[in-house]
């Protein structure tokens, strides 16, 4: 007890630290803006046909990934499609039904994850190319502390032009890191970053514990190069399902109750660490840190 006082009273003289997390098939099984593309539809905002091809869009997302050029091609696609919908309407469909599309969505590793980082004082970013208006409601329920996500530009009507404002992309997502560490004094060396996207090599090459999530191919590859973790997360569950009675509650109330449940949730947690040649990846010990284990 007196061992564990004293490493919180020396990381709390330490630089500050973070967590920066991708969104789709990293936090959530699924694409974040696809998954609202049937309550678009019944809210008139897209066709029958739009949403079809949505869901199309979404199972070649989930069969194999998105790579540059496909990323490219979904970003044109979708600022076409959401060009004219008004903003506040999107804000309220997202809102009415945040909790039935995406809490049963939610891997219950990422949530273990974000609630131990919590628990280490880190905060916790999520960094996504998906758009604010869908992003930031997820981050509030996920208990995130900042959100970084693509911007369309909105008209003087209230509604989307269609033209992209920010596109949180690639290298674009690196440097919204470097720039959050520069401004809220991060210590990138000492930061994690999760992805499952070798779109995101920038974002993980920028701190100190790069993580690959459920990769596609060429982050798979770049990760054994790089002897860089390899996760895999596999069990979407409702949040209320984690812990008796779970509701999301704010992150001094959240932080004391993933202290309770920090052992039992990494207990749960599937771990396929690569490694260096010649360094071999140990089993975490009873009651070894969080932090200890994410290093080895």
């Amino acid at each position: 007890m007196a061992g564990a006082y004293a490493r919180l009273v020396e990381n709390h003289s330490l630089p500050r630290t973070a967590a920066f997390f991708d969104l789709d098939k990293t936090v959530i099984a699924k694409s974040s803006t696809l998954t609202f593309s049937k309550s678009f539809y019944q809210g008139g905002l897209i066709s029958r046909g739009a949403a079809l091809r949505a869901a199309y869009t979404q199972f070649v997302f989930l069969a194999g990934g998105a790579d540059h050029d496909q990323m490219e091609r979904m970003r044109d696609y979708l600022s076409a499609l959401c060009k004219g919908w008004n903003v506040q309407q999107v804000k309220e469909i997202v809102a009415e039904t945040l909790h039935d599309l995406i809490d049963p969505i939610i891997y219950d590793e990422a949530a273990s994850l974000i609630e131990e980082h919590h628990t280490a004082g880190r905060d916790v970013v999520i960094v996504s190319t998906s758009g604010a208006e869908v992003v930031e409601p997820i981050g509030e329920l996920l208990g995130a502390d900042r959100v970084v996500a693509t911007r369309m530009v909105v008209g003087d009507d209230g509604c989307f032009t269609g033209e992209v404002e920010y596109y949180a992309y690639g290298p674009t997502k690196a440097e919204a890191v470097k720039e959050l560490a520069a401004s809220e004094g991060y210590d990138l060396a000492r930061c994690f970053a999760y992805s499952d996207s070798a779109t995101d090599i920038p974002m993980l090459e920028s701190v100190g514990h790069p993580f690959a999530v459920n990769p596609d191919r060429a982050l798979r590859r770049e990760a054994l190069a790089r002897g860089w973790p390899v996760l895999v997360f596999n069990r979407p569950v409702r949040l209320k399902q984690r812990l008796p009675a779970f509701s999301m509650p704010p992150r001094p109330a959240l932080v004391a109750a993933a202290a309770v449940g920090a052992a039992a949730a990494t207990a749960g947690l599937v771990w396929y660490v690569s490694r260096r040649p010649g360094r071999r990846a140990r089993p975490p010990r009873a009651g070894q840190p969080y932090e200890n284990f994410a290093r080895i």
